[in-house]
């Protein structure tokens, strides 16, 4: 176990429609911001809706005191590709046909995709940091990894990482196979959380590498990928073959890559465009799996993490 040991997930929110709506049987959708989270945000992007969601979720599974941990320890990291795609598109066809002086005030501030975590530190006091990640599909996986190396070295005390998205605008190469929802885990220190008596679902800590795809499709491109792999896994206190291997990618050359560099047995998972699938994963594991696993995320840009989660209190 390497030293990000020392930190557990203790809350976790999940928002999706499977999640809100697992029988299929909502009739109105299945996300009503105004009975999920009041009036007041109606003018908020969705994946900003969704993240509010799943974090007011998290911190009740904590079953602690958000108020206990002064506000300038507090902190977030979130990963989103295409939480403001729809936004932007809409901006980009009013100024085209139209003119600037059309665009709302209420929106036209989340022009920046880094925003998709603001209204959540406002609303939380989450003062200590603020950090966006948006690497293709890993960006989930990534803030996890940033958010608990800066608790690590005394950023913070107290994290609210994870994942959201929205669908693509429909302009979008794409947009059919959008991924829709959010992720919220809150990370602590073990002994914290211990000492107040508290639960903790888990342990997860990430490693990322780039594996180029002209490396990845080059004849020497599987061995390259076994070493960058093995130097992941190292830094995970990992052998090659411990754990059940989830792999999330899509069909292109570095995905393949990773999936005959990991041999037999890996579990392939589908991909949607974004983030979220690989955030979604980890949650499910630390809330119904008995032994520790990996989830690796791949983009065919080359971004490749890797999560260990190892479940419970092992």
């Amino acid at each position: 176990m390497t030293a990000d040991a020392d930190l557990v997930v203790t809350g976790i929110g999940v928002v999706t429609e499977t999640a809100l709506d697992p029988e299929g049987k909502r009739t109105k959708g299945w996300f009503d911001h105004r009975a999920e989270l009041g009036r007041g945000y109606k003018y908020l992007p969705r994946a900003s809706q969704y993240l509010l969601a799943a974090t007011a979720r998290a911190l009740t599974d904590t079953g602690a005191e958000l108020a206990d941990v002064p506000e300038d320890r507090r902190a977030i990291t979130v990963g989103t590709n295409n939480g403001m795609s729809e936004l932007q598109g809409e901006f980009d066809r009013t100024v085209i046909e139209g003119d600037s002086t059309l665009l709302s005030p209420a929106t036209v501030p989340y022009f920046s995709v880094n925003l998709v975590g603001s209204r959540v530190a406002m609303e939380h006091g989450l003062k200590g940091f603020s950090l966006g990640v948006h690497s293709p599909r890993v960006a989930g996986l990534e803030a996890v990894q940033h958010g608990v190396r800066a608790l690590r070295a005394g950023r913070a005390r107290w994290l609210l990482t994870g994942a959201a998205e929205s669908p693509l605008d429909w302009s979008e190469p794409g947009s059919a196979g959008s991924e829709d929802g959010a992720v919220a885990l809150v990370v602590e220190r073990a002994e914290e959380v211990a000492a107040r008596g508290g639960r903790a679902h888990g342990r997860v800590q990430v490693r990322s590498f780039l594996l180029p795809p002209p490396v990845a499709d080059s004849p020497g491109g599987r061995e390259q990928a076994e070493r960058l792999l093995g130097a992941a896994f190292a830094a995970l206190g990992l052998t090659r073959r411990s754990p059940q291997v989830w792999l999330i990618g899509g069909d292109d050359a570095v995905t393949g890559t990773v999936e005959a560099a990991l041999g037999e047995g890996a579990i392939r998972a589908s991909a949607g465009a974004g983030c979220l699938g690989p955030a979604v994963q980890v949650a499910a594991l630390l809330r119904e799996a008995f032994v520790e696993q990996l989830v690796i995320g791949v983009a065919a840009q080359g971004n490749v993490s890797v999560a260990h989660v190892v479940p419970g209190s092992r």
